[in-house]
């Protein structure tokens, strides 16, 4: 997977994968081991680029506010 161009989605698909196969009882100790270290990776990877995008929606939120205003909520279950 390219770190250039990391994509959240494809990597939650890759690891619903990940869970799929390790949950096969046919799938050797070694196979797991390897499935299980990448999977690990995956989900570094989309918490870091998770992280991100709060952080972005965060400084659009406070641009917005100033723009404005007004104080938007981005936490706000509605």
């Amino acid at each position: 997977m390219s770190e250039t161009k990391f994509k959240l989605e494809k990597a939650l698909e890759e690891l619903d994968e990940i869970v799929k196969k390790l949950e096969d009882k046919n799938v050797t100790l070694d196979e797991s081991v390897k499935l299980f270290q990448k999977g690990v990776e995956l989900s570094r990877k989309c918490s870091e680029n998770l992280t991100q995008i709060k952080g972005s929606v965060i400084k659009l939120k406070d641009e917005l506010d100033s723009l404005s205003g007004e104080k938007f909520d981005v936490d706000k279950d509605e």
